[in-house]
């Protein structure tokens, strides 16, 4: 797999929107998904919030691998840095944010208490790479339709900020992805739940890795989900029964060409439109220790 440039100009524009709008900002919000935490976090992040105090927020637990997430938490406290796994969509988890990021802010608050400022509402910035579910979050957050939302990455362009209750003011951001994946299996994850687009990835190469993937730790959920019979792969470095195991998800779902071939690209689709509904199960494709 070859290196992937892709850095459109609004999130160039982005970054330095970010880099402006610092000074008015008490804390961030650093929204990843949970299922793939390493590969959601925007590596260049730390030099572009020069400091400021962050709240790790792990967005679409419910998806997730629930075991899996109680170990990426640990491994972000474990950074100094506090997190939080949350569900968007569905509000588990978004009422603790904004009483964290409160905590956050208080050093700031005491000194500006301390020189006669009087109180105002934390001001927080949200942060993260497209599709994580800034929108969802953000809308969430002020019990109303704040933001636009939808399921193609880079929906959000502009910035506005956004009042939570008197408590705290959100100021939205586009979200920003990195110059280039240095690490294939970077790009491969972020395709596998749909935070880049299918064109700039090979869709049967991104369904292979997933195949790879859940074989080596979910095959059951994938063996029930699919009906597939017998044990995962022998080898799993093995690339022809990882294929088999994909043309045998793709007779399952009726995906075939003439002849009766399995036609792998609808196989692929297939397969990673179950994997971003949850439909195999919560499934986190990437654990802390592979970092270390």
């Amino acid at each position: 797999m070859t290196t992937i440039q892709w850095f459109p100009g609004h999130m160039t524009r982005a970054k330095r929107q970010i880099q402006e709008k610092l000074k008015l900002i008490d804390a961030v919000i650093e929204l990843l998904d949970a299922r793939v935490p390493h590969a959601s976090r925007n590596p260049m992040i730390g030099e572009i919030l020069r400091g400021k105090p962050r709240l790790v927020v792990l967005n679409k637990a419910d998806l997730a691998d629930p075991h899996s997430t109680e170990r990426w938490i640990a491994a972000f406290r474990g950074e100094g840095l506090d997190c939080v796994a949350v569900d968007s969509a569905g509000g588990r988890g978004v009422q603790e944010i904004p009483g964290r990021v409160r905590q956050l802010a208080a050093p700031l608050f005491e000194r500006m208490k301390a020189r006669g400022v009087n109180p105002r509402p934390v001001r927080a910035m949200i942060v993260g790479i497209p599709n994580v579910g800034k929108s969802t979050l953000i809308n969430r957050l002020a019990g109303r339709g704040a933001a636009a939302t939808g399921d193609r990455p880079g929906v959000t362009k502009g910035q506005q900020w956004i009042k939570v209750g008197g408590v705290m003011e959100l100021l939205d951001t586009p979200g920003i992805l990195w110059p280039k994946f240095d690490d294939p299996a970077v790009g491969l994850r972020l395709a596998a739940i749909g935070s880049i687009r299918e064109e700039i990835l090979n869709l049967e190469e991104v369904a292979f890795f997933v195949v790879k993937t859940l074989a080596a730790k979910y095959w059951d959920a994938l063996a029930e989900r699919f009906g597939l019979e017998g044990g995962p792969p022998d080898d799993p470095d093995d690339a022809g029964r990882i294929v088999d195991v994909l043309e045998r998800i793709g007779r399952k779902r009726g995906c075939l060409a003439g002849g009766g071939r399995v036609d792998l690209e609808k196989a692929s689709g297939a397969l990673l439109r179950e994997l971003r509904t949850g439909k195999i199960g919560r499934i986190t494709l990437e654990e802390p220790d592979e970092f270390r």
